[in-house]
């Protein structure tokens, strides 16, 4: 019988910590982890916070709510998602959204493939101390976060396209 892999582990205090569009993540299994199949990055989402509307079409993400309440918005509507619910934007899918909407934290398990939103979270986290106030991006930030974004296979919207889109 021929060796088999190793299995590879991440320990609960293990994984990249990243603070992502007021949100802190920690990826949890890395593209470098799995031969670039696919990543896993846990998502830590104060009320009210979420990304910007974007779209990816060379990925699919799948996301697990395993706390909190957090809408999920596409032209064609929304979803909120509950402790429990699991929604995935399959490769080429449409521009998309999510924000927590509960009063407290909601907590996410995200699941990309093939992996590459690891590096490019990584690429555009901003590191927080403790007790920092997190704040906005600037507008240099911005640039350089759409920048790299597209270098990702993403393509960024401002906040109030659905807003437009009616």
């Amino acid at each position: 019988m021929a060796e088999s892999k190793p299995l590879i582990i991440t320990g609960p205090e293990e994984g990249d910590a990243l603070f992502i569009a007021g949100s802190n993540y920690r990826v949890v299994l890395t593209g470098g982890q799995t031969n670039d199949k696919l990543a896993i990055i846990e998502m830590n989402m104060p009320p009210g916070s979420g990304p910007v509307p974007h779209e990816h079409p060379l990925f699919q993400e799948s996301f697990y709510v395993l706390e909190g309440e957090v809408e999920f918005r596409t032209k064609s509507g929304t979803y909120t998602a509950r402790k429990g619910a699991a929604v995935t934007i399959p490769e080429g899918g449409p521009v998309h959204n999510f924000k927590n909407i509960s009063g407290e934290m909601a907590k996410l398990l995200c699941v990309v493939a093939p992996a590459g939103l690891d590096a490019f979270f990584k690429e555009v986290s901003k590191p927080l101390r403790e007790g920092e106030k997190p704040q906005p991006p600037t507008y240099e930030e911005r640039a350089k976060i759409m920048e790299t974004a597209e270098r990702y296979g993403q393509k960024l919207y401002p906040p109030d396209y659905f807003d437009k889109q009616s």
